[in-house]
């Protein structure tokens, strides 16, 4: 018997080569930024009504096991539907359904996400501006020799408990991003902080403000670091963070690079510091630092004033408010840039008194921690898992006699 991927499924079907109609609410609709290395991430994806779903899905509707794979942007990245989703393919993808009592769906998810395969898609894929897969090369993709499905199983069972632990921790961060959000609008713009009910309200520039606050500027609460430096030693042995690596609307950083990529306009950044997208302001970059490293003049390095001011700056700087001010008071036509001096570092703010910005680091500030460590803690999984994966996909490490019943990492 061959091993064809072909021989090994039940289907391989392409996806309609046209563009859906999309509603505000709907059936999600999976195009390739929504196809991620073994997951589909369905949150803020387009919609599509009833009527197009069932077009879309007369040849075969997609069901939990069921894999999507991308043709292109990028090739071969794969993702399982899981249950309770009803997707419709986008354009550029392929909904791939495996013979289970041969081929594990979750165990061909993680063999599609594996360093053999990738690398022969991006092998074979064609295309002179944009690499492409074609429909014949997909269903002719050789697969290795293939376990008992109960050891595939097993296999699987370990890789998805790194997977199910990243995703976990990415819901918390959302969780706890909502929390700290929510505090500081009850305490900073609504003013219902702790023993506010008997504090009166006086008028300022700023409008009505409690008794004993105080306006201000944004430079009254961090301080706009300029330490550049020269790409070199220095950088090479620290994480670079350029600012499309910089996530939209989440403080916790998830991604950077090597520092040998560090080679122009570079600031040094501390830990705790708080990195703000000056370039194109109004995406709403805006990230904690959770290490040393560099970044460059594109963000600004914005530090707390002191330490009391640590978690009312952070969540300052990430309001929409002053994202808004940002976008509208940048310059340039075709790569909008906000200035700090005189311009960002002068927006009006409300300065509380000592007492309200303790009580807010006490609890606020251990959310905020979490938040910043949570993408270094989700690399490592990462990290964990893509070792780990050739390995037992190859069979160097022997799962066949491992007991995986109920197998859960711990964070």
């Amino acid at each position: 018997m061959t091993n064809t991927l072909s021989d090994l499924c039940e289907l391989i079907i392409d996806c309609e080569h046209k563009t859906a109609p999309t509603v505000s609410s709907g059936f999600p609709l999976i195009r390739t930024p929504n196809i991620g290395l073994g997951r589909l991430n369905i949150e803020g994806s387009q919609r599509v009504d009833e009527d197009t779903y069932r077009a879309w899905t007369k040849r075969a509707v997609p069901t939990p096991g069921d894999l999507i794979l991308a043709r292109e942007a990028p090739v071969g990245n794969v993702g399982p539907v899981l249950t309770g989703v009803q997707p419709v393919l986008g354009q550029r993808t392929v909904l791939i359904r495996s013979r289970p009592d041969v081929l594990d769906p979750m165990y061909l998810n993680y063999l599609l996400s594996g360093p053999q395969l990738r690398g022969w898609m991006d092998g074979v894929s064609s295309g002179a501006t944009v690499p492409h897969l074609n429909m014949a090369d997909i269903r002719a993709m050789q697969l290795p020799p293939l376990p008992p499905v109960r050891t595939q199983r097993k296999i699987a069972a370990i890789l998805s408990a790194y997977d199910d632990l990243i995703e976990n921790n990415n819901r918390r961060t959302k969780i706890l991003e909502e929390m700290a959000q929510r505090i500081y609008r009850e305490w900073f713009v609504d003013f219902r902080y702790p023993g506010h009910e008997n504090k009166p309200l006086a008028h300022s520039e700023a409008g009505e403000i409690p008794d004993a606050w105080h306006t201000g500027r944004l430079i009254d609460v961090v301080d706009c670091v300029r330490d550049g430096v020269k790409p070199g030693t220095g950088t090479a042995g620290q994480p670079y963070v350029p600012i499309d690596c910089i996530s939209k609307q989440s403080l916790c950083l998830r991604e950077w690079r090597p520092g040998s990529e560090a080679t122009s306009s570079l600031v040094r950044f501390r830990e705790e510091d708080i990195l703000f997208g000056a370039m194109r302001p109004y995406f709403h970059k805006v990230a904690i630092a959770p290490f040393d490293g560099t970044t460059r003049t594109t963000c600004f390095v914005l530090r707390p004033a002191e330490p009391v001011l640590g978690a009312y700056a952070a969540l300052t700087l990430f309001d929409s408010r002053t994202i808004d001010f940002a976008a509208s008071h940048a310059s340039g036509s075709t790569i909008p840039y906000v200035r700090w001096d005189g311009v960002l570092g002068e927006m009006p703010i409300v300065l509380p008194p000592h007492v309200v910005l303790e009580a807010s680091e006490s609890t606020v500030r251990p959310l905020l921690a979490w938040i910043a460590r949570a993408g270094a803690r989700n690399d490592n999984l990462r990290a964990t898992r893509d070792v780990l994966l050739p390995q037992l996909i190859s069979g160097e490490i022997d799962v066949s006699d491992l007991d995986v019943t109920g197998l859960e990492l711990v964070a």
